[in-house]
Parts: C-alpha cells; structure tokens; sequence
C-alpha cells in the first residue's frame, strides 16, 4: 500500500478521485484502511490549505433554526422575552454569556461561533 504525503492541488485531486472508487469499500479491509489512510491526509491537506472561518453568531443561530423548522417563538427559553430574540436575530442586541450557554446546550451551536462578533460588531 504506497501512500504518499498530499503535497499539491494534483496530488489533493488525486487523492479525492482515488476515494470516490474506494467509497464502497468494507472496513478491516486493505482497501478500506486505504480509504482510511487516504481520507486523513485530504482532511490534513484541506484544513492547511482551505481553513474554514467559523459562521457568524446570527448566522449559526438562523441556520440551526431552519434546520430543526424552530421559530423565533422557541427561542425564547435561550434568549428570553420575544422581543429581546428579535433583537438579537437582527443584531440589534449581542449575545450574553447566558445566552451562549444555553443556544449551545440546547442547539447544539459551538460555543466558539457564539462567542465571535457578529458581522455588524465588528465594523462598529
């Protein structure tokens, strides 16, 4: 099983054409601890090279909301009074530590895109 180090866009293309004929590939296996391998270092290649920066707050709040079908309405129990959830969907109002705690407990929200400014924080 040669395997080599993911070094240029050629290699990363490479690797991912490889993967897509290793999908089916049964786990024990020598072409699933292939896929294995192969899958590590994409994922190792892509973060150097593709970092993803974290949504904003609001943005991780509307998202998780649309994906679960919750309105504003069942925010309330995270963010209080109905009034005070509109406020911080429309960035008039940052998120409290409270707030943080509870969106990620209760949506699953990482902390650390909580805790970011939001889009319009950050230009003020």
């Amino acid at each position: 099983m040669e395997i080599k180090p993911i070094k240029t866009k050629a290699d990363h293309r490479a690797a991912l054409k490889e993967i897509e004929g290793l999908m089916s590939a049964g786990k024990g296996t020598r072409d699933g601890e292939r896929l294995d391998v192969l899958v590590t270092l994409i994922e190792a290649y892509e973060r150097k090279h593709f970092p993803m920066e974290l949504p904003d707050p609001i943005e991780a709040i509307r998202f998780s909301m649309e994906q679960k079908g919750l309105t504003a309405k069942d925010l309330v129990p995270m963010i209080g009074q109905i009034n005070r959830v509109y406020e911080v969907l429309n960035g008039k109002r940052p998120l409290t530590l409270q707030m943080i705690r509870r969106l990620h407990r209760e949506l699953g929200i990482p902390a650390e895109s909580l805790i970011r400014e939001t889009g319009e924080q950050r230009v003020a």
